[in-house]
């Protein structure tokens, strides 16, 4: 089974990509640690909704794959 990144997860990253790229052009240090520490969460939170989206998935397989058992039985 192939799990693909969520659109939700992937607009976190992109995000926080753009977040790292706004601070690599930053001259004030005190911003830029700010703004990478923003994309760090971003991140974060890509992670947890990728995370997430497969437990979904798995759950919604299993589900489905129970469903499909159940009805052979009959």
């Amino acid at each position: 089974m192939t799990l693909q990144i969520s659109g939700r997860s992937k607009q976190y990253m992109e995000t926080a990509q753009s977040l790292l790229r706004a601070a690599r052009g930053m001259t004030d240090e005190v911003v830029a640690t700010r703004l990478k520490m923003l994309a760090d969460d971003y991140q974060r939170r890509a992670e947890k909704a990728s995370s997430a989206d497969a437990a979904r998935l798995v759950a919604r397989s299993a589900a489905k794959a129970e469903y499909d058992w159940s009805q052979e039985l009959v």
